[in-house]
């Protein structure tokens, strides 16, 4: 990392799955021009390559070979970000449920991890880079200037997950998706490496019963406070 990529400031948003931390990342990335960084998706990614490889999602070695391993690539398009795996846009395959629950599988090997965090810090970079993940704030970007931990209640979680893929014309059940998010909970927070919990410094935000709009104000409150942005 540059010198000029370790002076530019890091929002750093932590936080269980469908706690909003990624819609609000990409608000608050756009409103302050800054760089954007779904470190989720890189591990999606991993566990997608691993998937359709049909590699054991228990065989840490070869995950991690994997991980250090992939051809990804992130571009903006028409206000979106668009993932691609290897040249192929794999944007919604990602975001399938057997690849968000081989992803918190795949996320608690340490070796992999290790392969992933030198690429997650080279999104560092002028004017500054909001960071949208687990361990943001405590493992990444322990430096960071601004770490927020969103969090929301399991069912509040459950029911954006359920409205979400409704609206999409998925048929799912709520009561299943409900166990999913607190089994991947427990995982997160109970894995030895980088375990999903706030840093010391970070400041908790509960979203449950509050919009987007009002999340997106008390996060850029925050920022307003500790950082200085030009033109906000």
């Amino acid at each position: 990392m540059t010198d000029t990529q370790h002076r530019a400031p890091v929002i750093a948003i932590d936080g269980p799955s469908g706690s909003g931390k990624g819609t609000i990342a990409k608000l608050l990335a756009e409103q302050l021009g800054y760089s954007l960084l779904d470190s989720g998706a890189l591990y999606r990614l991993t566990a997608l390559a691993a998937l359709d490889r049909d590699a054991d999602l228990t065989d840490e070695a070869t995950l991690t070979e994997i991980a250090g391993n992939l051809d990804i690539r992130f571009e903006l398009r028409d206000g979106e970000v668009a993932a691609l795996l290897e040249g192929r846009d794999v944007t919604r395959d990602i975001r399938m449920e057997r690849v968000s629950m081989a992803a918190s599988k795949v996320a608690a090997m340490p070796g992999v991890r290790a392969a992933l965090l030198e690429c997650q810090r080279d999104f560092r970079r002028a004017p500054g880079l909001v960071a949208d993940g687990r361990d943001m704030g405590t493992t990444v970007f322990p430096d960071a200037p601004v770490k927020i931990f969103l969090t929301a209640s399991a069912e509040e979680r459950a029911r954006r997950r359920f409205e979400q893929l409704r609206g999409k014309g998925v048929s799912v059940s709520l009561r299943d998706l409900l166990e999913d998010i607190r089994a991947r909970d427990a995982r997160d927070m109970n894995r030895e490496t980088s375990p999903l919990a706030p840093a010391e410094d970070a400041v908790e935000l509960d979203s449950t019963g509050v919009d987007i709009d009002g999340v997106l104000q008390r996060v850029l409150r925050l920022v307003r406070d500790r950082i200085e942005i030009r033109g906000a």
